[in-house]
């Protein structure tokens, strides 16, 4: 379990890694995919972007003053769902399917998404170090993709920054590909 200080530190690296490696890419190389039912690193970035704003819809919720809720409060599966999401995640284990179609990317995107998903990774950095006064470990929150699902403020901040890390990768795999727009 990382501090707020660390999620945010690691979410300034992402962002940096971001930049270097996708901040010169044009419009075409963006948007290229290499098979059709494959994500373009565009629709992986707006994927994140997507997700992002989602997950700070809690969070915000409980910077505002809200409480747990009952199931927050009594689900004896807020450990397990954390730790699940957080070992598949770093691990790129499984491909999973996107639990929600809001947040499944369109399939053209401007050349402005990398710069879009920098502004929302500050944003998010923003939340996470507004939170620091919040209890992370017993502060719960509820999936906004899956309402059974709930996890620690703590694991919500390592499901974040994992989930970013996890699809940097597979976007900067989709620039490794030999058939990749020079």
């Amino acid at each position: 379990m990382l501090s707020p200080r660390e999620v945010v530190r690691d979410l300034h690296n992402i962002r940096d890694d971001v930049r270097s490696a996708f901040g010169l890419l044009s419009e075409e190389q963006l948007n290229w995919k290499p098979a059709a039912d494959s994500w373009s690193v565009a629709q992986c970035l707006d994927h994140l972007i997507l997700t992002n704003e989602q997950m700070l819809v809690p969070l915000e919720k409980k910077l505002l003053g809200e409480g747990n809720t009952f199931w927050e409060n009594w689900s004896p599966l807020t450990g397990f769902f954390g730790g699940f999401l957080l070992k598949s995640m770093r691990e790129d284990q499984k491909k999973f399917k996107a639990p929600s179609d809001s947040i499944v990317p369109p399939s053209e995107l401007p050349a402005d998404i990398v710069e879009r998903l920098v502004a929302n990774l500050e944003r998010v950095a923003e939340k996470i170090t507004a939170s620091e006064k919040l209890d992370r470990n017993k502060t719960v929150i509820t999936s906004p993709f899956m309402g059974l699902m709930t996890y620690r403020l703590s694991d919500a901040f390592d499901i974040i920054a994992e989930h970013c890390k996890r699809h940097i990768r597979q976007a900067k795999r989709v620039t490794l590909d030999v058939n990749f727009p020079n």
